[in-house]
């Protein structure tokens, strides 16, 4: 994206700042709100409860709405009627950029914070069962290839797919359209997956109506959307042992007692495995700070340090006892320094 179109000049920043801090004196706001991902809800959650410890500003409010509701929200606009931060399990999207500039969110500083694998999981109760993004894509699409022709899925067992598979109906629990991780899904599973079955390529030879046929997902029962809420997935998973779950790294660290995961492609969900760039459903985290709000909403600047502190996003921080997955120590320098900054976010 050109950069003159997501850069404001230095007097409208503070006029706009002026303004904002106006209506700020009007209808005061003394803590942070931070909306947005599910996944990344608990490490902002635990980084708002120690920053609120240090007595010195609120804690801040953060509610779990889902990616892209969260950065609609976020890019809304400017002032204390809209959130601080955004909380985001993919990048922000170049339409989410233009859209928060048109509102007159003109800088954005985005956080890198850690990573994350989306797991596969399922009751301990059930037997170990591996998968592949390939068995993936053919259990979840609207349509696959039969006979050089793509029909409407047929498949209504795992057996269906492969003999080796369990003799159980295909239910899939994961996140609705709003959520980064059923972005991040689509990519990483249905389009990978789709890419894998050269059927496809010899039924569908236009590369964009290819693509849509990929990660068009089944809408029969075979996947089910759950929601923005992973602790319900976690509890259907415990209800009902034929079930797979879709969420991040974290539910699943957080429920070892109860669940397993397949391994995908042969390995198995791990933070070394996730940091290797082995497991293929890995994607980093991220958190976006409106500018115009640091300086006039209290505490922006320190709960960014309280995020980036060693103590928190570090090797061996408390955001790892959440399951968040550690960046190397360069990225994290790297990331500390441009979010302290406020390094406005060039796409």
């Amino acid at each position: 994206m050109n950069s003159k179109k997501l850069a404001v000049t230095a007097a409208a920043v503070v006029a706009m700042t002026a303004a904002f801090a106006g209506a700020a004196n009007a209808q005061s706001r003394d803590q942070i709100r931070a909306v947005g991902s599910s996944t990344v809800f608990p490490f902002t959650t635990a980084v708002a409860e120690a920053f609120g410890k240090g007595g010195k500003f609120k804690t801040p409010v953060v509610e779990s709405t889902g990616t892209g509701g969260g950065l609609k929200l976020f890019c809304a606009g400017v002032g204390p009627q809209h959130p601080d931060v955004a909380n985001a399990s993919r990048r922000i999207k170049k339409s989410e950029v233009e859209q928060c500039a048109a509102n007159g969110v003109a800088q954005i500083t985005e956080l890198k914070v850690g990573f994350d694998g989306i797991a596969l999981a399922y009751s301990k109760q059930a037997p170990h069962t591996d998968l592949t993004t390939q068995i993936l894509w053919k259990a979840l699409a609207k349509d696959v290839p039969v006979d050089g022709k793509m029909v409407a899925n047929p498949y209504k067992k795992w057996s269906d797919i492969d003999p080796k598979l369990p003799n159980k109906e295909i239910e899939v629990l994961g996140p609705p359209p709003t959520s980064g991780t059923r972005d991040t899904f689509n990519e990483l599973v249905m389009l990978e997956g789709c890419k894998k079955v050269a059927e496809v390529k010899a039924a569908v030879a236009d590369e964009k109506a290819r693509e849509k046929v990929c990660m068009t997902i089944r809408e029969d029962g075979g996947y089910v959307e759950a929601g923005e809420n992973d602790n319900l997935i976690v509890q259907k998973l415990t209800a009902n042992p034929d079930a797979f779950g879709v969420f991040g790294y974290s539910f699943y660290d957080q429920n070892r007692d109860k669940l397993q995961t397949a391994k995908m492609d042969g390995v198995e969900l791990s933070p070394e495995a996730v940091q290797a760039g082995k497991y293929e459903l890995s994607r980093p985290l991220f958190i976006y700070i409106k500018n115009a709000h640091a300086g006039v909403i209290p505490g922006i600047r320190e709960f960014i340090a309280e995020y980036t502190s060693e103590r928190a996003m570090g090797e061996d921080g408390y955001l790892g006892d959440k399951g968040l997955i550690s960046m190397p120590k360069a990225e994290r320098d790297a990331a500390r320094t441009s979010a302290t900054n406020l390094t406005p976010l060039q796409l």
